[in-house]
């Protein structure tokens, strides 16, 4: 129980701004890779899309990070989160295959097997985007291995290997990446994030984040996403953490209030199949063309996303997520129903984005 000097920066447990920025990431991620952001010498599509990465892995981290903090389950957290992303992890994987047509074998297992970004790498280009669930699953399996070593006393090693990761980045000049471990520290940070709001690294720490302005952090935060920007881009993971960390605390009302809306609901739910669904199609008929044919053909490729991500999140993936829960039902233990289900929104309801 935390004490009564804290409580006025715990956090509640129902975080309806996390499908704010849920909603804010994939539609990052799609106006960077679907629609021209101004000149191409500006390179804004690519920081705009890696923007919607970094928030959607901070998200994933935290919100992970902080039902293990609750739960520590290994096998329950397992089977969920597994069931909520393989089926159509699959299905898209599959569906890329098509598309490109002349998948090899090494292609198929090292995409099937979520190992398809590290090198060598074995992504094929409708399904290029597909690292970042590779990334993903790698990180489920690996806080899993370390809760089963260690328990969930263990999870305080995770801002350690946060550190670790961007000074290897630093080391080797890899700014950005698609492989793991010059990755993932944008995922640790967000689960860094979760121990911090959680009293679990100090209350100072819980503090600082809970200080700055959430307007003067975006902007960094796009700057750190371009590669022109010396060193800024190796401070990635940390400035999403503190934007989506200071929101949590002194958000403006009206961001709050924005969050509550059920079109912002609709894409936070929605956006994982979007991100799946949105890659493949661009690389199919409906992204193929002259500039002026592409874009004449945008509106139908992001109706035909979106209505295969409507059909996708509440009559397939929906199927999953429940037999996920039948598999792992368990007696309630000393806190409600609310608070169950709350804690099983926050595993069962991921980020959507790539880069």
């Amino acid at each position: 129980m935390r004490s009564k000097s804290n409580a006025g920066l715990a956090l509640p447990r129902h975080l309806a701004l996390l499908d704010g920025w849920r909603a804010l990431s994939i539609i990052l991620v799609l106006a960077g890779h679907l629609f021209p952001l101004g000149p191409g010498a500006w390179g804004l599509n690519a920081s705009v899309a890696a923007t919607g990465m970094v928030i959607f892995f901070t998200l994933s981290g935290f919100l992970i990070t902080r039902f293990l903090i609750e739960d520590g389950n290994i096998r329950r957290f397992l089977v969920r989160r597994l069931f909520r992303i393989i089926p159509l992890a699959w299905l898209g994987m599959l569906l890329a295959f098509v598309v490109a047509g002349d998948a090899n074998s090494r292609q198929v297992i090292g995409n099937l097997l979520f190992i398809a970004n590290l090198p060598p790498a074995s992504l094929i280009p409708p399904g290029a985007h597909f690292w970042s669930l590779c990334l993903e699953v790698q990180f489920y399996l690996a806080i899993a291995l370390l809760l089963a070593a260690g328990g969930r006393g263990a999870l305080l090693m995770i801002p350690v290997g946060c550190v670790a990761v961007t000074l290897a980045r630093v080391y080797w000049l890899q700014p950005m990446s698609i492989v793991t471990w010059f990755r993932i520290d944008e995922i640790l940070a967000g689960a860094t994030l979760a121990l911090i709001c959680e009293g679990r690294l100090g209350e100072q720490l819980r503090k600082f984040v809970a200080t700055p302005k959430l307007f003067l952090i975006f902007p960094f935060l796009l700057a750190s996403a371009d590669l022109r920007t010396g060193f800024l881009p190796y401070l990635r993971p940390y400035l999403a953490a503190l934007m989506v960390g200071t929101s949590l605390f002194n958000a403006p009302e009206w961001i709050r209030k924005l969050c509550h809306r059920r079109m912002v609901s609709y894409v936070a739910q929605t956006s994982y199949a979007l991100y799946v669904f949105h890659g493949i199609f661009a690389n199919s008929w409906l992204g193929t063309g002259d500039t002026l044919v592409k874009y004449l053909k945008r509106p139908f490729l992001i109706a035909v996303t979106i209505g295969c991500a409507h059909l996708s999140t509440f009559y397939y993936e929906r199927r999953w997520i429940s037999l996920g829960r039948r598999l792992t039902a368990r007696r309630q233990q000393g806190f409600s129903n609310d608070e169950g289900t709350v804690r099983t929104a926050a595993l069962e309801n991921p980020a959507g984005g790539s880069n």
